[in-house]
């Protein structure tokens, strides 16, 4: 097992060797205001660096400065390298063009969910592809799930005793979930309950995925051996979760923008300090990031009143002693990784420099390009060797799937005559089929609230990674099939006979290549598109990924069939094709 601490004993002699002057750091950046996250205010005075580490933080100067870079940083301020600590590295992006792009605005190491790696590249096959990314100048961590947020056919071929031990057991994954399905512990699964207790033992985290819960549940969870939870939706709610002892990590995202409602609440309910919070953006579609990732969080908690030293903290320093990283990063100290930020301003998180492991990623507010790029084999592309007709679109389903916002659905019953080529364009109902990625099977029914000048829609983005058509025109459908098919995967939409959107997803249906940069325009063009179309929420990605996904209520599209949430049943099955 690769051990956790990145440095062999001659790079350690090599650091101490910069410290007695007999070698020059490689950086010195001076007369800097910086972050002392242990004294927990600005301290002025030098870093040296070398290689990927801090060597020293203090008054003091080197005396050995023989082609050391100069960094003059008077009147700047230093502060961690921010942290993503709950990134879902696959809403249309990629876990590298997601980091690329967060990197350039100081956010430069990511806690990292599995699950689209597991699913697309196969158990045996995920974690050694996980561990490429150790070569980035970026610092990539790994969440272990322990299930899949949805109804698979056969999910106990991938949530095996062997797989999940051995993703605990590699020091990148730091936790265990997010645990979507907390109601099976509560219910007396003991093979999850197992599995949360062997990372507990392995001193991993394991975070929580509980909107709504009680305290009872919450105290519940906490006993079961939960850590953590993102899920609170108001102040009471995070308090709750505080005074049960979990860590909180305040959320604010594109489709739960809460962040400055959870600061003005935990106020009024007097809670003295933040510093031992925690945010995320909960893996946002790409266009919320347009104006920032960590750094716009930062900014917001500032806004709000919140002293500038805890905001800050809030994105590195508590992530980091949380996860136990702190001896690595998440603070401006000798022996921890050369990972910080160069401000203009403390009230401007938004840095004009970065560094990460001792790399410029931004240099006076210019990109420094990286050499590292992720190989893509093992994620093929979505080849169909299989076709659709119109035989296979028979809707003649009693219950039909209501959207009540981007993500909740209830059922509805279906009073509507389906079986016509194309449904009214003056209702809001549209033709919704599931179709196995392989071909075998489907399930075949009726959306209300999507759309209601929808031709056709298909997509291979979904959380079980199947197809998902969506549409007015069966013709329409099947059109925007053959397209996607032909895209080798991606999001089609058509009109008329006519393609008016398409965003190709080259990695195995799923997630795109194209830089952050390329894909936001794509993504607000599918709003645009989407929203001319009469679709009335907010973020169609979450939609389409969340159809299939068992962990929101009521009802839901997935490989076993029409499944109703509460009752955890299968209302319909899925068919053979």
């Amino acid at each position: 097992m690769e051990q956790r601490f990145p440095w062999k004993i001659n790079h350690l002699r090599s650091h101490t060797s910069v410290l007695e002057g007999k070698k020059a750091p490689a950086i010195l950046i001076r007369d800097a205001h910086y972050l002392n996250s242990s004294l927990h205010q600005w301290v002025k005075g030098n870093i040296w660096i070398d290689q990927d580490r801090i060597i020293y933080t203090g008054s003091a100067l080197p005396e050995n400065t023989a082609g050391t870079e100069m960094v003059h940083a008077e009147g700047k301020y230093v502060v961690p390298g921010y942290i993503e600590p709950h990134v879902h590295p696959f809403q249309l992006y990629n876990p590298h063009s997601f980091a690329a792009f967060a990197a350039q605005r100081g956010t430069t190491s990511f806690i990292q969910d599995n699950l689209m790696l597991l699913l697309l590249t196969g158990k045996k096959k995920a974690l050694p592809f996980m561990q490429q990314f150790k070569k980035s100048p970026l610092s990539f961590y790994w969440w272990s799930r322990l299930d899949s947020q949805t109804e698979l056919n056969r999910e106990e071929d991938y949530f095996t005793n062997g797989e999940i031990r051995a993703w605990l057991d590699d020091p990148s994954v730091l936790l265990a979930g997010e645990l979507t399905a907390w109601p099976k512990l509560v219910e007396g699964d003991d093979l999850l309950l197992s599995w949360v207790q062997e990372a507990r033992l392995r001193y991993k985290r394991v975070e929580g995925h509980l909107p709504g819960a009680s305290e009872k549940t919450i105290a519940k969870m906490t006993l079961l051996g939960i850590t953590g939870d993102h899920e609170a939706m108001t102040g009471d709610e995070a308090w709750t979760r505080l005074e049960q002892g979990l860590a909180v990590t305040l959320r604010h995202s594109s489709i739960r923008p809460d962040l400055p409602k959870l600061i003005r609440e935990l106020k009024e309910k007097g809670l003295r300090s933040f510093d031992s919070l925690m945010m995320t953006t909960d893996g946002s579609t790409p266009s919320f990031y347009a104006d920032g990732v960590m750094d716009r969080l930062i900014s917001i908690a500032i806004d709000e009143g919140i002293d500038p030293i805890e905001a800050y903290h809030m994105a590195s320093y508590s992530i980091a002693k949380y996860y136990r990283l702190e001896y690595m990063q998440g603070m401006i100290a000798t022996g921890r990784l050369a990972t910080l930020n160069i401000l203009s301003d403390p009230r401007e998180p938004n840095p004009e420099s970065v560094l990460s492991k001792g790399k410029w990623i931004k240099r006076d507010g210019v990109k420094v390009d990286q050499s590292f790029t992720p190989d893509w084999s093992e994620i093929e592309a979505l080849e169909l060797d299989w076709t659709l007709s119109e035989d296979d679109l028979q809707f003649s389903m009693p219950c039909g799937i209501d959207m009540v916002n981007n993500v909740i659905t209830k059922p509805y019953s279906i009073t509507m005559d389906a079986s016509g080529e194309e449904l009214p364009r003056s209702k809001d109902e549209s033709f919704l089929m599931l179709v196995d990625r392989d071909g075998k099977w489907k399930i075949c029914t009726l959306i209300k609230g999507f759309a209601k000048d929808l031709g056709g829609l298909a997509s291979s983005f979904s959380s079980s990674g199947d197809i998902l058509l969506i549409g007015k025109s069966k013709k329409g459908m099947l059109h925007a099939f053959e397209r996607m098919k032909a895209l080798k995967g991606g999001i089609v939409i058509t009109n008329g006979g006519e393609v008016q959107l398409e965003i190709p997803l080259s990695l195995g249906g799923v997630m795109s290549e194209k830089p952050m940069d390329e894909l936001i325009p794509e993504e607000r063009k599918l709003r645009e598109v989407l929203r001319d179309a009469g679709y009335q929420f907010d973020d169609p990605v979450y939609t389409l990924l969340f159809l299939c996904s068992t962990h929101l209520p009521y009802l839901r599209i997935t490989q076993r069939g029409i499944y109703d949430v509460k009752k955890k049943t299968v209302l319909f099955p899925t068919i053979m094709r």
